[in-house]
């Protein structure tokens, strides 16, 4: 079952979510949560805190122009992950 809160309180980059109610559990400090915007996009938070009571505070990965109290938060229950290697070019070397 998806681990589903929503969002209490928008600071700037700062993004507090409630994980209250039935099979609802509170998610790991580092896991990245997803949000889906109006337009159909995803932003990305990272859980930074547990505040008590059920909530959370986060940091967003870009921009939180468009969000709103009550939307739907989804804890995809791992750590931010980032691709490295060969693969990946870095353009200042």
């Amino acid at each position: 079952m998806a681990n589903i809160g929503k969002i209490s309180q928008i600071i700037g980059p700062v993004i507090d979510v409630d994980f209250s109610g039935e099979n609802v559990s509170l998610p790991n400090i580092l896991n990245a949560l997803t949000v889906k915007r109006q337009d159909g996009s995803e932003l990305v938070l990272e859980v930074q805190q547990h505040l008590g009571e059920n909530r959370v505070r986060t940091i967003a990965m870009d921009a939180t122009d468009g969000l709103q109290r009550g939307m739907d938060v989804l804890d995809v229950n791992r750590t931010i992950e980032m691709p490295t290697g060969e693969g990946v070019v870095c353009s200042t070397w």
